[in-house]
């Protein structure tokens, strides 16, 4: 069933420190178990650690991606989000490269703010972690906030905490099939 995905390839990224595991791990989980080729992108390519403990050592550095060689790009949450991809211009303009090339633009928890920083949740409904400073940062760039797991609308997927992980994983993946 899922064979039309298998060719697929996925940049996630995650924070060097305090990414959230669950955000990384299950989306990751979701798409290895369809065959989906996974390159980990981070600040560096030094072992990234997780708020929980896991850790994972990146492909690349977020500065060194070419995004025409992905399908879709995700983005884990966590609070190491805030700080280290928050205000990360390359990351930004990858996501704003993607969304302009019709690619799968997904986020989680806080990382929602991302994508609204780049430009593209204008208009658009979004969902993020219920903190108000993330609530704040997407209303600002003209996306409408709604308390929802997971909220596709076109290519962008966004969706809101660790207990929204898996659903997460398997919108992306639905939305692999059409973009």
């Amino acid at each position: 069933m899922m064979g039309d995905v298998s060719e697929k390839k996925i940049l996630m990224v995650v924070a060097q420190k305090d990414f959230r595991d669950e955000e990384f791990f299950d989306p990751r989980d979701v798409f290895e178990d369809v065959g989906i080729t996974i390159t980990v992108a981070s600040s560096t390519t030094k072992e990234a650690i997780g708020m929980l403990g896991g850790t994972v050592v990146p492909d690349i550095a977020i500065s060194d991606v070419v995004i025409a060689d992905y399908d879709a790009i995700v983005i884990s949450g966590g609070g190491g989000s805030k700080e280290y991809l928050w205000n990360n211009v390359a990351l930004h303009e990858l996501v704003l490269q993607a969304f302009e090339m019709e690619k799968v633009v997904a986020a989680i928890c806080v990382s929602p703010v991302i994508l609204a920083k780049a430009g593209i949740l204008e208009g658009k409904r979004a969902t993020v972690f219920a903190d108000q400073a993330s609530i704040a940062e997407l209303e600002k760039a003209g996306a409408f906030y709604e308390d929802e797991d997971v909220i596709v609308v076109d290519n962008i997927i966004t969706a809101r905490d660790p207990a929204s992980a898996m659903k997460f994983g398997k919108a992306v993946l639905e939305a692999l099939k059409k973009y």
